[in-house]
This record gives C-alpha cells, sequence and structure tokens, in this order.
C-alpha cells in the first residue's frame, strides 16, 4: 500500500517549466518584500514565511484544475500564490488595507480566495484538517470529482485533528490528499522530539491509504507524486497522506528570524545549497529547456509584479470602523 522511494522526474516542456519557475520565483521575490515591509512596520501581528518551501505548493498545485480546492495553514502565502490568487490583493492584505483579499482583516495567516478555490490560511495548528475534509465530503455528496488539498506542517501531526481527518477520509472515502511540508520543525521543537514515528507518510498504513515520501526540494517530483494522488482519487476515490521533505531557510516567523536557538549556522547553510528553485533553475540550463536569457527575463517580470502589488497595497485605504462587525457571520 505505501510506498518510500522518492521518485525523481519528469518531462517538462517550456511552457511548463516558465510556470513553475516563475511560481517559485514569485513566491521567493513575494516573501522577501513582505519581509521588508514588516521591518518597516507596514505589516503588523505575525508574519510566516515559506522562504525555501516553494517547491512543494508549486509542485502540487500545478496538477490540480482550476476547480480543485486548495487549503493550508498559517504559512500560506505560496499556497495562496500557487493557486492562482493575485499578489496585489494579497500583499493588501498583509498590510491591512481594504483592497486585502479579506478586506484587510485577516491578515497573514487567514487569506482565502473562493475565485480560485482557495479555501484560507489558518491560524490554528491542525484545525484546518477536518475542514479539508468536510470540503472533500460536499464534493462527493454533491457528485463532483474535484480534489482538496490539504498542506499542513510536521507539527500538527500529533494532532487530534490530523488522525480524526485521516480516519474519517478513509472511512468514507473521501477526495482529500493530505500533503505534509515536513520541515523538521514544529516551531523550535525538532520533529524527533515530538513524534514518535518520524517518518510521517507511514501513518498513512494505520488509516489504509497511500503513503508516499517525496524530496520536497523538486519541484517535478513532488508534481509527480502529487499528480498520481490526484489521478488515484479522482479515479478510486481514495485519500492519500504524502510527506514532503523540506526546510525553512527563515526562523517559524518574523519574531524568530534567524532560528538560532534551536538549530546551527551549519546546518541552515548545508539546507540552502539545496535551494528548490536554484536546483529548477540548474536543471532548465543543463537541460537546455530555458536560457539564461528567458530566466532572466522572468525574474524581471516577477520583480516588477511584486513592486506593483506593493504599490498597490500602500495606495489601498484602511478599512472603516463600521467594517469592524460586517462578515463575522454568514447572513
Amino acid at each position: 500500500m505505501a510506498q518510500a522511494k522518492t521518485v525523481l522526474s519528469s518531462k517538462v516542456d517550456v511552457e511548463l517549466a516558465r510556470r513553475l519557475y516563475f511560481q517559485m520565483f514569485l513566491i521567493r521575490r513575494f516573501e522577501e518584500k513582505a519581509a521588508e515591509m514588516y521591518a518597516l512596520g507596514k505589516i503588523g501581528g505575525f508574519l510566516h514565511l515559506y522562504i525555501g518551501e516553494e517547491a512543494v505548493a508549486v509542485g502540487a498545485t500545478s496538477v490540480l484544475r482550476s476547480d480543485d480546492y486548495a487549503v493550508s495553514s498559517y504559512r500560506d502565502h505560496g499556497h495562496c500564490l500557487a493557486k492562482g490568487s493575485d499578489p496585489r490583493r494579497m500583499m493588501a492584505e498583509l498590510f491591512g488595507r481594504r483592497d486585502g483579499l479579506s478586506k484587510g482583516k485577516g491578515g497573514s495567516m487567514h487569506l482565502f480566495d473562493k475565485s480560485v478555490g482557495f479555501l484560507g490560511g489558518h491560524a490554528i495548528v491542525g484545525a484546518h484538517l477536518p475542514l479539508a475534509a468536510g470540503a472533500a465530503f460536499a464534493v462527493k455528496y454533491q457528485g463532483g470529482d474535484q480534489v482538496v488539498l490539504c498542506s499542513f506542517g510536521d507539527g500538527a501531526v500529533p494532532q487530534g485533528e490530523f488522525h480524526e481527518s485521516l480516519n474519517l477520509a478513509s472511512l468514507w472515502k473521501l477526495p482529500v490528499i493530505y500533503l505534509c511540508e515536513n520541515n523538521r520543525y514544529a516551531m523550535g521543537t525538532a520533529i524527533h522530539r515530538a513524534l514518535a514515528q518520524t517518518e510521517i507518510w507511514r501513518i498513512a498504513e494505520t488509516y489504509r491509504i497511500p503513503g508516499e515520501v517525496v524530496d520536497g526540494m523538486d519541484v517535478l517530483a513532488v508534481r509527480d507524486v502529487v499528480g498520481r494522488a490526484v489521478a488515484r482519487t479522482r479515479t478510486e476515490h481514495t485519500p492519500t497522506l504524502i510527506e514532503a521533505r523540506t526546510y525553512r531557510f527563515r526562523g517559524h516567523s518574523m519574531r524568530d528570524p534567524s532560528a538560532a536557538i534551536y538549530r546551527t549556522k551549519e546546518e541552515v547553510e548545508r539546507e540552502k545549497q539545496r535551494d528548490p528553485i536554484a536546483l529548477f533553475r540548474d536543471r532548465c540550463l543543463r537541460d537546455g529547456i530555458l536560457t539564461e536569457a528567458d530566466l532572466r527575463a522572468l525574474e524581471k517580470e516577477v520583480n516588477d509584479t511584486v513592486d506593483d502589488a506593493v504599490a498597490f497595497a500602500d495606495a489601498s485605504p484602511e478599512p472603516p470602523d463600521e467594517w469592524l462587525l460586517a462578515d463575522i457571520y454568514k447572513e
């Protein structure tokens, strides 16, 4: 049932390579700019960066249809961008402005975009896993064939919601793909100090569903593994648990920028040698898929897009006081 091997892939054409590189680079630049804006006081509250993990969101989302759903945790910028949200409205949300995705009232951890099937970032660890099962139940109940991609960190695995969701998804054959982004640390707690079973994909055996592990720094490998899971879910109506082994280059949040207490500088620098964007860039050049000029043109387009997003957010007014109690309950 479960498989442990990472499957390296894959055929990639020019158009796909351009799309994957653009999206990963967009997430990286968007978040670097967000960090800069946070330091300037433009963004308040918490800010959890996804830098280093871009290959997971982009590779996984690249095999979804536009009517499929994605849901994420508080580290949600990458998933929201990969699903197709407008970077300008996302940055405005981080700024707390009225043109943000959630009218400036949600902030970084509560992005939500129904128009692209992004069912939100959720701040409470593990709380969105039952929501993913609920969305998958709705799809099945209504006779659809969409899938729900549920992304979460290794810190959610010890939570009861994780096990309850996998159990129900297996029993009811719900079209949900659980994608654990294992970056080895739940805030500052190393995985071996929190989990008795550190090979997370093996937990799938307990719930009698397929489980796979993949190199989360390889966007094509992630694309392959999630692509198989999506196909299996649509045809066989079975959920899947995938463990993508990745690494965050920044701390848990901007309140923990260097993460110097619980991991060493040597470890971080070693992991940066496997930067997913640099790995894919090198592969595109080595295989002759894209040229240096192609890649630089994409990078310029991304830089212009992010600069435009910041300008849009800065120009957007703050939400008026009378909006405070609106949208609290569905009427």
